[in-house]
């Protein structure tokens, strides 16, 4: 009788219901990075991408299977049109490493853009930030309206998206969060196999923590399901990249391999991966000859334009039935064929420094450079600057500084702070000459703060968030269209709009500024002499008048003193 229900209304809801349904579809891919880097250190990215070809917002999906319930549901409750939360541990460093595929400033970095039928951002915003706080075990419910700012010219959508309002983004960084195994595990629980099978196998917190730099990501975003664009697509792209350097390895070697640096191998591909690849960058750093040695030997080679540099990747496929046919494991090993010159390192089309400086505690000086090593082609950028209200900025001591000269903004914005309630925001559009080094300076005073708004090691200092530039750098090499299903998932995130440039956003270092401290160890002395004070008057007091003084009348002696009185008189010896 259940069986024949379950046929009656299937025969009810129609054809068209049932090719609704087939047609809502859910794919995983998953892919592995390994990118040797100078100084014989290696970075290895992750990159796990669910695509459901559903529509969250309507509030219409019911049944999950790849995607996670969890950020469903958040997506379509709060009106979520694109989220983007990063955790790191450790500071990229760009002029070292070259342009990582996905950066993300020291700390908890999270921006969002709601739906245009949001009425109340802010509350959305609070709301998302503590709701995301208890899924990934983060100090997420810390953001609040003094480390919030919404950006008008950084932070443009990276998926489909029908306006460009900037009421609707919202910015904040915590750069003082403390990135750990317990953010590790929710994350890699997202994943539709777990750490159970494919890549995330390797996922091993005692090996990934064991590194220079740790990044873990979760991007949402819309896309198109099809090139005309007709239907919507939801997309996840968890991200997590690592970089292991031959000290921290305890070996003193550059030669890596998996084993090495995950302590285990590749078995097989995750069962509900429609791709589950490994790309190794064998890209020769000089023209003649290369450098890298690679086993086991790939089964293919993949050439591709990556942020204007033309790469050459093996390729392992990890759904291929002959991978596993020799070896029950994929171990990939990585040898040095000879030592690599520190003059062959390619240094960054654009980088960039930070740094405070002054003297005292009163008054100091932020300085930003911004490098443009092109050698004959100029570029805009766009300067984000987030700065605490504590730091009260005086904004007629900016000053821009290229080649000697002073370089007026194309564009600026600047909110000033209010003690307690909100931050400082500065965005400027900047143009960068050609092979040219620029500084960007602006003073600030110190505020002093209230004894309770200290944090537990004031001594420590406070931390200001990374500055933030995003640019269109120009391609030495000449990049073609490539279709973003077909290409690696490392290099779809940004399409380039054209073959000419492609997009960069990079961070600075986060800054760390002392405070004027007052001395919290007077409170105890205060304490131990008020009570030191106040137990000897009050003893004192309290004894003279409690006690009752008795005067005692000497005694004469009892009978038996008197009795060997007269024995001693008697025998000539003084009495007692």
């Amino acid at each position: 009788m259940v069986a024949a229900g379950l046929l009656l209304l299937l025969l009810a809801a129609g054809p068209g219901q049932a090719g609704a349904g087939r047609a809502r579809r859910d794919a995983l891919r998953e892919e592995l990075l390994l990118s040797p880097l100078p100084a014989g250190d290696l970075a290895a990215t992750f990159q796990f991408r669910t695509r459901w070809d559903a529509d969250l917002q309507r509030g219409e999906v019911s049944h999950y299977r790849l995607f996670p319930k969890a950020l469903g549901q958040l997506v379509a409750a709060l009106g979520v049109r694109e989220l983007h939360l990063a955790l790191t541990q450790g500071f990229w460093r760009t002029q070292a490493w070259g342009q990582p595929p996905l950066q993300a400033p020291a700390g908890a970095e999270l921006w969002v853009w709601f739906q245009p039928t949001v009425t109340d951002v802010d509350k959305a915003w609070k709301e998302l930030s503590n709701i995301l706080s208890g899924i990934f075990c983060a100090s997420l419910n810390f953001i609040d309206s003094t480390n919030t700012v919404t950006p008008t010219a950084s932070f443009k959508p990276l998926g489909l998206a029908n306006g460009t309002d900037h009421h609707l983004l919202r910015y904040a960084v915590l750069p003082r969060e403390v990135v750990c195994t317990e953010n590790l595990t929710p994350w890699k629980k997202l994943l539709p196999c777990g750490s159970k099978a494919g890549l995330a196998v390797l996922l091993k917190a005692e090996r990934l923590f064991h590194s220079s730099y740790h990044s873990q990501a979760v991007h949402i975003r819309p896309i198109c399901r099809d090139a005309s664009c007709l239907a919507v697509s939801w997309e996840l792209r968890q991200t997590l990249t690592v970089v292991f350097d031959s000290f921290s390895s305890g070996q003193g070697k550059k030669d890596w391999s998996l084993f090495k640096m995950f302590s285990r191998t590749l078995t097989d591909a995750c069962p509900l991966a429609s791709e589950s690849k490994v790309y190794v960058d064998i890209s020769p750093k000089n023209k003649e000859k290369e450098l890298l040695e690679v086993t086991p030997p790939p089964a293919s080679v993949h050439e591709a334009i990556v942020q204007g540099d033309k790469r050459t990747y093996a390729v392992y496929d990890l759904l291929s039935p002959s991978l596993f046919n020799t070896s029950r494991s994929l171990n990939v090993q990585l040898k040095w064929k000879r030592p690599q010159d520190s003059s062959e390192l390619p240094t960054p089309v654009l980088h960039a420094h930070r740094y405070v400086s002054g003297y005292g505690l009163q008054t100091g000086e932020i300085s930003t450079l911004i490098y443009n090593t092109h050698p004959y082609r100029a570029f805009p950028v766009v300067l984000l600057e987030t700065v605490p209200w504590y730091l009260r900025l005086y904004v007629h001591t900016l000053t821009i500084i290229t080649k000697g000269k002073e370089n007026k903004p194309s564009y600026i914005h600047y909110q000033p702070a209010q003690d307690r309630r909100r931050p400082h925001l500065l965005e400027m559009l900047i143009q960068l000459p050609a092979n040219s080094v620029t500084k960007i300076t602006i003073q600030f005073e110190r505020a002093l703060l209230k004894w309770t708004e200290y944090t537990p090691d004031p001594n420590h200092g406070f931390y200001i968030s990374s500055s933030v530039l995003s640019a269109l750098v120009p391609s030495i090499t000449a990049m073609k269209d490539m279709d973003v299903e077909q290409s690696p998932l490392f290099s779809s995130l940004f399409p380039s709009s054209d073959g000419s440039s492609y997009f960069v956003r990079l961070y600075t270092e986060p800054l760390l500024v002392n405070l004027p401290t007052p001395d919290f160890s007077m409170p105890y002395n205060v304490i131990c002499l008020t009570c030191t004070v106040v137990a000897v008057c009050y003893g004192s007091f309290y004894n003279l008048l409690t006690r009752t003084f008795h005067v005692e009348e000497p005694s004469r002696g009892g009978l038996a003193k008197r009795l060997a009185n007269v024995i001693r008189k008697f025998r000539g010896v003084p009495p007692l």
